[in-house]
């Protein structure tokens, strides 16, 4: 999750649904499940396609602050997705939503985090997925392919373009943020911004702050060009925050970028034309 706006009821509609979805249960009714990534707790929905189809698996990674529900089934990804005919593997990553909480900042590098989707794939005999992630789940996505290429079908990143190479992320000032006795203490506007969703979503302050310190990687030009699978790269046209989509398409071979109008970093992750893209990029891609 990323952005520059407040108060927190023009916060997206998917945040303030959080609050509404029952803390036991996710995507119509289906329950959690749990299982260990090397000594960490990460639940995680595994959903069966409805509609016709391959029933090819995809695997959702969410953006920092956010949780599977925030991110995709309030945004009706994983209705969108199982009735295109997928089966959708979504998961909570360490310290967001219903998974393990964790305050050192090493246990989330980027390469750590994308061992957990891994691993969760190795957990449901899952040999190759495409992989789909917003924001940071984006950048976690893109370090997993890096490391097993034979496991990634294709590529999917939205709300990231060229700072995956030239940025590290968010400003270490949202870790403050989270570390502020309240909200009221916090005059930045993008600091305010973070510190409201976080508390939306019910979110344990203390882990965000490890979280935002740890993932910080970048990967050069030379690395991105060595990403060698189907890849789409999908970012907002008012994205302030992204940097560009085409500029990271570039450097990836064979890339395509898809431009998601009128939308900014908060928006875009449901824009109806987003999710039309997606489905037609996974229908097309060997």
């Amino acid at each position: 999750m990323a952005g520059t706006r407040e108060p927190p009821s023009l916060l997206p509609k998917a945040a303030r649904a959080w609050q509404t979805c029952p803390k036991t249960s996710a995507a119509g009714g289906r329950a959690m499940q749990t299982f260990d990534s090397d000594g960490v707790s990460i639940a995680y929905l595994d959903l069966a396609p409805t509609g016709e189809g391959t029933g090819d698996p995809i695997v959702l990674i969410h953006g920092f602050a956010s949780s599977h529900a925030v991110n995709w089934v309030n945004t009706q990804w994983t209705k969108t997705l199982t009735h295109a005919g997928r089966r959708v593997v979504l998961y909570d990553n360490r310290g967001h939503g219903r998974s393990q909480k964790l305050y050192d900042p090493e246990a989330y590098h980027s390469n750590i985090m994308a061992e957990d989707a891994r691993r969760l794939m190795d957990h449901l005999s899952i040999e190759r997925a495409d992989i789909m992630g917003y924001s940071m789940g984006a950048r976690i996505s893109s370090h997993l392919t890096l490391a097993h290429p034979e496991r990634v079908r294709s590529l999917l990143l939205g709300g990231l373009g060229i700072h995956l190479v030239e940025g590290v992320g968010l400003p270490l000032g949202i870790a403050d943020a989270m570390e502020a006795p309240s909200l009221a203490d916090l005059t930045d506007p993008m600091q305010r911004m973070f510190r409201a969703f976080a508390e939306n979503t019910g979110s344990d302050l203390r882990a965000l702050a490890a979280c935002i310190r740890g993932t910080r990687q970048t990967l050069s030009k030379e690395e991105v060009g060595k990403i060698a699978v189907p890849t789409l790269v999908s970012v907002g046209t008012k994205d302030d925050v992204s940097g560009s989509g085409p500029e990271l398409a570039a450097l990836i071979p064979g890339a395509e970028s898809f431009a998601i109008e009128g939308r900014d970093h908060n928006l875009a992750v449901g824009d109806r034309t987003h999710k039309q893209a997606v489905v037609e990029f996974l229908a097309r891609r060997p």
